[in-house]
């Protein structure tokens, strides 16, 4: 069997690896095991931090929607509020609330007003004359 020189590719396969590395600093960029190594340890954070952007990103705008609800009053909460517009059937995500709730405050409140009213009226009209809701069809629609 004929004697095989491995220079070339070898060379190939480290100068791609190297091409990831190129911005990290001391032997992470030079040295080849310790490239390999820190290629895996850049691709493992990369992974980790997306899912941990989205967490973040969520926990922003939960922070957002809450100031701008508190700011009306205290007794009005971010948790009220979600679970008014799940029952109101509005399904507005958090990172729209929290555009609307920094862009246009004065919306926000008219939207949160709205959404109160509504709900409230209809947990005081849930029993009329003893005669539960579900049971008057389309009385309330």
């Amino acid at each position: 069997m004929t004697r095989t020189k491995r220079g070339y590719p070898a060379r190939r396969r480290r100068t791609k690896v190297r091409s990831f590395v190129s911005g990290f600093q001391g032997a992470h960029s030079k040295l080849t095991r310790t490239i390999s190594q820190q290629e895996i340890r850049a691709l493992n954070s990369a992974h980790r931090d997306r899912d941990r952007k989205k967490r973040d990103f969520r926990r922003l705008w939960i922070t957002r929607i809450n100031a701008a609800i508190r700011e009306r009053g205290v007794s009005y909460s971010y948790s009220r509020l979600i679970n008014d517009l799940y029952k109101k059937q509005l399904f507005l995500n958090r990172k729209i609330l929290a555009q609307i709730a920094i862009a246009n405050k004065n919306s926000m409140n008219i939207l949160s007003n709205e959404i109160v009213k509504r709900v409230d009226c209809k947990a005081s009209a849930r029993i009329i004359n003893g005669i539960p809701r579900r049971m008057i069809s389309g009385f309330f629609e």
